[in-house]
């Protein structure tokens, strides 16, 4: 595979870690943290963040999405915009943060991050699949699986190119995304070695509840 195909094709297939996992940091948050360290305007900020996240193809945040969050956080008081630049082209609103912003942002940092590894949409896809007996799981799992492998072909590639004397940090971040996908494949294995078992078993139905009024307690 030539070089231009391939940077197409990790483009396509790799939007790794968050979106696979589920993973989603407030974009809100990252705003703020950004503007912590100094004043920005829009276009800057999106730029700031995908060299954090390492690129688009880690966590395609769009530039509108940047201008939408920073209408809200100006909203809420959590930045004001601070001056305007133009270097020569279109004026440009730069932003700073505010007292409540950097409040925001240390209550962020104090909180643990929620994860939602029991919110899968492929287990639920399984579910319903083997209840309906509308596709064949068999083939639902076999699906799942080479996307992973193309996911974790993807990161492997990225973690490859990367430099552990300069970033150290992302390379880092890149090893946990693997730890996923290949926990994630392991999973599929186990499910597969034991579909015949689960397709044994009901789905799981809601508890009926009674019908009408409750009826009234005698004094």
């Amino acid at each position: 595979m030539g070089e231009n195909k391939l940077e197409k094709w990790l483009e396509k297939t790799s939007n790794s870690y968050y979106n696979l996992c589920g993973f989603n940091m407030s974009v809100r948050h990252a705003v703020l943290g950004l503007l912590a360290q100094r004043p920005r305007h829009g276009y800057e900020l999106h730029a700031a963040f995908e060299a954090v996240v390492g690129g688009a193809q880690n966590w395609d945040v769009k530039p509108a999405q940047i201008y939408t969050t920073l209408a809200r956080l100006e909203e809420n008081g959590l930045v004001v915009k601070d001056s305007v630049a133009q270097d020569g082209g279109p004026e440009k609103r730069v932003y700073a943060i505010t007292e409540e912003g950097r409040s925001a942002l240390r209550a962020w940092y104090q909180a643990a991050v929620e994860r939602e590894h029991q919110r899968d949409e492929f287990f639920i896809k399984l579910m319903l699949c083997l209840g309906a007996g509308a596709s064949d799981p068999q083939q639902i799992i076999q699906v799942q699986r080479g996307k992973l492998y193309q996911d974790l072909h993807a990161v492997t590639v990225q973690r490859t190119r990367l430099n552990a004397r300069y970033e150290l940090a992302r390379i880092l971040l890149l090893d946990k995304t693997i730890m996923y996908l290949e926990a994630d494949l392991r999973w599929l294995e186990m499910i597969q070695a034991r579909l015949s078992e689960i397709e044994r078993q009901a789905l799981p139905e809601p508890e009926p509840r009674p019908r009408g009024r409750p009826k009234k307690i005698a004094d």
